[in-house]
């Protein structure tokens, strides 16, 4: 379940890490729920490639179907490689999957630009 990957130090000001947002399809909150456990045990192997990572919620603290992940790479494959692996993927979760770079102003406290 761990990728084989080079973790780049994205410390660097200049680095440009990918997010990836996710859109679950509708009515599949049972099976995001079912592989849940999977994904969770998958972000924790994979845990040096996150810098940040979360389900997206409403303003009630609801379950709007899909995530958020920062992803310390600046290879889109690799980015790529890791929302393909992911169990909710796997599964036929995702209605879209947007892989973007980003580019950090402000990271950790720390002005970047």
């Amino acid at each position: 379940m761990q990728l084989a990957i080079v973790n780049y130090n994205l410390k660097v000001n200049n680095a440009m890490p990918y997010i990836i947002e996710t859109w679950d399809k509708l009515d599949h909150q049972q099976q995001r729920q079912q592989r849940r456990a999977a994904h969770l045990k998958y972000l924790d192997h994979n845990m040096d490639l996150l810098l940040a990572c979360g389900a997206k919620l409403d303003d009630d603290g609801q379950d709007l179907g899909g995530g958020i992940y920062i992803i310390n790479t600046e290879d889109k494959q690799i980015a790529t490689a890791f929302i393909q692996q992911d169990p909710f993927y796997l599964g036929g979760l995702f209605e879209k999957v947007a892989i973007t770079r980003w580019r950090k102003a402000y990271f950790n406290g720390e002005y970047c630009l």
